[in-house]
């Protein structure tokens, strides 16, 4: 009987299984859709890479503690440095497209007084 090992851990990020390959989507599409979360709730590019990096600080936080020890596993950090480069980028890049943004001037009045 071959040992499974639970998904939070770091050894299950890898490409030669489905699970690994499965759980390196799931975290690509994460960085995706937090890469949208930037757009609504941080609002600024210049922002967009410290709210990366911090939200990525307190997971890698969260699996320390969860796992009780610290993530070696070259594929757990490559993965995670992938993802922390397509949230920034991608988060940012939105970002200043709402920036730059013309802003409409209206010559009209606002009242017929």
């Amino acid at each position: 009987v071959r040992s499974q090992l639970p998904p939070c851990r770091p050894q299950v990020l890898g490409l030669s299984a489905t699970p690994g390959r499965l759980a390196v989507m799931a975290f690509v599409l994460n960085a995706l859709t937090c890469a949208l979360g930037l757009l609504y709730f941080i609002r600024r590019g210049k922002q967009c890479l410290d709210f990366t990096v911090t939200v990525h600080f307190f997971h890698l936080l969260g699996c320390w503690i969860y796992n009780s020890h610290f993530p070696t596993t070259l594929t757990w950090w490559l993965v995670h440095i992938v993802c922390i480069a397509l949230m920034a980028v991608i988060g940012e890049y939105l970002c200043m497209r709402t920036e730059l943004k013309e802003i409409p001037l209206n010559s009209a009045p606002k009242s017929n007084v």
